[in-house]
């Protein structure tokens, strides 16, 4: 989906819903980050001598932490300057790499996705940043492989059965295009979304301003997400959030089927009710790595 694509879009009914899809619409966060982002993580920046701290690093900050659902980028340097910083790597005297070529990218580039840092290592030969493509290819390449069979949350049907015809549906999110129609697709859901969204067409934010902001009347825009940043895309975009929290996916949704839902269409979802829902989701979304708490 091009970001023009985005930006022409017209809408077709008085409501919008984006909903994030990896740990959200989708159980595949754990499977995706323990069996093919982090293995790939330690196997091609050759931390085998420090896999034990690499992968609490990972799952920390990928899957139980505020930074829960960020681009695999930003994620990237962000675990290696908390590996580079613990004593335990430290004392085993192991290279862990810094990656400033990476960190530049990161700060001029708009759409974090393989395509982007493709054609920069093409036209610069940068071999960092090929060494990071190489990277992000071999975890491409193992989603393919692995991820498969991961139905949606139950409720997640329902609710789109429900919110069909009565709002315009949105997958709002940070993986890539392809794997994203390839799992909506698999599971027979992809039909009830107007737009698929992923890493191409640039963040979550720019997703929600470009397909919905200014288009509908005010409280008639939501985002469903998993993680912090899915609820600052909604914010910056004015739009609603109702959080899946993590861990209790199931329950999350049966709530937004039993009340979530309604309230978003009679419009009595903003305020109070969407402050307490925040007020639980940010309980399983720490900022204090335990290693961190552990050595205080």
């Amino acid at each position: 989906m091009s970001t023009e694509a985005l930006k022409s879009f017209t809408p077709k009914n008085a409501f919008f819903v984006g909903i994030d899809s990896d740990g959200c619409a989708f159980d595949t966060m754990e499977l995706k980050h323990k069996e093919c982002f982090c293995p790939n993580f330690i196997n091609v920046f050759e931390l085998q001598c420090v896999s034990k701290y690499a992968r609490e690093v990972w799952e920390f900050g990928n899957l139980y932490s505020k930074w829960r659902g960020a681009n695999r980028f930003p994620e990237l340097v962000m675990c290696f300057d908390w590996l580079r910083e613990r004593p335990e790597v430290q004392a085993r005297g192991a290279a862990i790499p810094k990656l400033p070529a990476l960190e530049a990218w990161i700060k001029k580039e708009t759409k974090l996705g393989n395509p982007a840092l493709k054609k920069t290592v093409q036209e610069t030969g940068d071999e960092q940043l090929r060494w990071v493509l190489e990277w992000s290819d071999a975890v491409n390449d193992s989603i393919a492989r692995m991820v498969r069979g991961c139905p949606p949350f139950p409720g997640v049907r329902s609710s789109l059965e429900e919110l069909d015809g009565q709002a315009d549906l949105m997958v709002v999110s940070a993986t890539p295009e392809q794997a994203l129609r390839a799992e909506w697709t698999e599971h027979d859901i992809a039909g009830f979304m107007t737009i698929i969204a992923g890493q191409e067409s640039g963040a979550k934010k720019e997703h929600l301003a470009l397909a919905a902001k200014g288009k509908y009347s005010p409280g008639r825009v939501l985002m469903i997400g998993d993680a912090l940043g899915d609820f600052e895309a909604a914010r910056a975009n004015d739009a609603l959030f109702f959080p899946i929290n993590p861990g209790h996916e199931e329950d999350s949704w049966a709530r937004f089927v039993g009340e979530g839902l309604k309230k978003f269409l009679d419009e009595s979802f903003a305020g109070a009710y969407q402050e307490s829902l925040l007020g639980e989701f940010r309980k399983y979304l720490p900022d204090t790595p335990p290693w961190n708490v552990a050595h205080a």
